[in-house]
């Protein structure tokens, strides 16, 4: 991925505005996409969180960077232009701007945390600093839902059939199927191959019914599984099926339910894992942060 990160669009954007014009973030982001030769891809590359493009985080983080150095100033929702500071640097421009270079000005270190005296406070001041701190903060969250999602995975592997069949349940309600926890639990049946299977309902209301078919295996499941299990289907007079593994699928069996008639989904472990941390089962929250940003509509009134 060639995406520069924001320290590296500081300069460019300051550029930017170096017409002495007013501009907006939205004509930034198009501009500086175009200037570094992004690709579709690029441009709507997504942070983890799925809520941004990263591209257009760090030009708005560049942005706010440059405001709170005095570089920049804002001159209304989601606009800014340049200052007579940020023409001054621009009169002897440097290679690149950097954290270290803003933290010059006293404004920029209190913004970041930094004492007048040492600076000692306030983080990372050279330029290897290359994530936004929403960047920074999803990535982490990121790595430790990974850790997390791993751990469920070994520990689902390792549990008694019937506690198995209790999770699959719990899961299945917590996605909204099955009805009542109770429905869902006297549909779904202990099998003897460490595994679950039954039928629950595809809604509370009962309109269309799933057939379930669960597995606590290691090997790969193959297509003649999954074609077994297609036609099982028809023997419960269900027309959607459900087949979870705490394994894997083959590529065989991926394409064959592509190919038929009937809808089927396959979840295999990973995915398991990550619905079991989405919906709440079997992980508890150790803590949660909320992000706030400027409401801009408040400060139009102003």
């Amino acid at each position: 991925m060639a995406i520069p990160d924001f320290q590296t669009l500081m300069l460019p954007l300051l550029q930017l505005a170096g017409d002495g014009k007013e501009h907006s973030i939205g004509e930034a982001i198009q501009r500086l996409a175009d200037e570094s030769s992004l690709t579709a891809d690029e441009r709507q590359h997504m942070l983890p969180s799925g809520r941004q493009a990263t591209f257009n985080n760090r030009v708005a983080w560049a942005s706010s960077y440059l405001r709170n150095a005095g570089l920049l100033a804002s001159t209304g929702r989601g606009r800014f232009a340049i200052t007579p500071r940020g023409q001054a640097v621009l009169s002897k421009p440097p290679g690149r701007i950097e954290i270290g270079f803003l933290m010059q000005w006293p404004e920029f270190r209190a913004f970041r945390g930094a004492k007048d005296d040492d600076g000692q406070e306030g983080g990372p001041t050279s330029g290897v600093v290359e994530q936004t701190p929403e960047e920074a903060m999803e990535s982490t969250a990121h790595l430790l839902r990974t850790a997390v999602e791993a751990e469920i995975l070994v520990r689902t592997k390792g549990c008694s059939p019937s506690f198995f069949e209790r999770l699959v349940v719990e899961l299945l309600v917590a996605m909204g199927y099955g009805g009542s926890r109770t429905d869902a639990g006297q549909a779904i049946g202990q099998a003897g191959d460490g595994g679950v299977d039954g039928i629950i309902k595809e809604d509370k209301l009962g309109l269309d019914v799933v057939y379930v078919q669960a597995k606590r295996w290691d090997s790969s499941v193959g297509r003649p599984v999954v074609q077994a299990f297609a036609g099982s289907i028809e023997g419960f007079k269900a027309r959607k099926g459900v087949m979870i593994t705490t394994s894997s699928f083959t590529a065989d069996a991926r394409d064959y339910v592509k190919a038929i008639e009937k809808r089927i989904v396959l979840i295999d472990g990973m995915e398991l894992a990550r619905l079991m941390f989405e919906h709440g089962i079997g992980v508890t929250d150790v803590s949660s942060y909320v992000v706030k940003r400027i409401d801009a509509d408040y400060f139009e009134q102003a």
